[in-house]
């Protein structure tokens, strides 16, 4: 049997429909809407064979210091011929000097460890049908005034400029916020994703402002189909399977070199829910 030559190349619009059918083929939820929400705020590697995507990678910058590598699939038929290294070792390359965040899955962790990244934390999704809560009175919709303030509270969340994420998801999203004599001082974003919704980003100062915007976000969602990601040091598990929201899959949260930078920031505030697995 011949064996077809497989090449690395930009991921394009005309890719994303063979990408999405590998995400099926993995048992991923995700819609083409979903790939291309961050398929736009990033560079994307495919593997082809003729004109087939047999695997993809997709690299997002936030700013000069950091950058997520994420959407690493590779396709049943064609894994054990190292395809995932020359994926991983390209997305390192566009990456440059920034520090590299992923959230692995078991299969993935021991190519990841192989190419210099370290545990950081323990990623758990909740999803489920939102059970009825009581709506918060100290939580509102955002409004115009608010959304400057949105993009100053996740660098302070998470260490990075995700300025344009951040633009993205106002467009894509639903945003709620918690306001201090008139400041916007935490906030959390709903937004359409794969079965039904997913929360997130969410960041607060404590935990009772992150519970506030997420009972707000589930009382205006009753019944629909709800997907939260966190890490498990936030300790919101058995709260969240009160709300309807069982565990349903773990991740590792990995990181690359040069981090020093990050280890020794002081903030008041945390991210509660990510964006998403994929974009942290």
């Amino acid at each position: 049997m011949t064996t077809r030559e497989i090449t690395l190349e930009t991921m394009k619009s005309e890719h994303l429909d063979g990408a999405v059918a590998l995400s099926r083929q993995a048992g991923w939820p995700h819609r083409r809407e979903d790939w291309e929400l961050v398929w736009s705020i990033s560079e994307g590697i495919v593997a082809l064979e003729d004109d087939r995507v047999v695997a993809t990678t997709l690299v997002t910058s936030y700013g000069d210091d950091a950058a997520t590598i994420n959407m690493v699939i590779v396709d049943a038929a064609m894994r054990g011929r190292g395809l995932g290294r020359k994926l991983m070792e390209a997305a390192l390359a566009r990456a440059g000097e920034r520090a590299c965040l992923l959230v692995a899955t078991q299969e993935g962790l021991p190519l990841y460890e192989k190419l210099g990244f370290v545990a950081t934390g323990h990623i758990a999704q909740y999803q489920g049908e939102a059970l009825p809560v009581g709506l918060p009175d100290s939580v509102s919709w955002a409004e115009v005034r608010d959304h400057d303030r949105l993009p100053v509270l996740d660098r302070e969340a998470t260490g990075y400029d995700r300025s344009a994420l951040m633009r993205l998801l106002r467009q894509r999203a639903k945003f709620t916020v918690i306001r201090d004599n008139g400041e916007t001082q935490a906030f959390a974003a709903v937004r359409a994703f794969g079965r039904g919704l997913v929360i997130g980003p969410v960041v607060a100062r404590n935990d009772t402002e992150a519970k506030a915007l997420i009972d707000f976000l589930l009382a205006q969602h009753k019944g629909s189909f709800v997907r939260l990601d966190t890490d498990v040091s936030t300790n919101l598990a058995e709260w969240l399977a009160g709300r309807g929201l069982a565990h349903a899959g773990d991740g590792v949260a990995m990181r690359r070199a040069p981090v020093a930078q990050q280890e020794s920031r002081i903030t008041h505030y945390r991210r509660y829910a990510l964006v998403s697995q994929a974009l942290g």
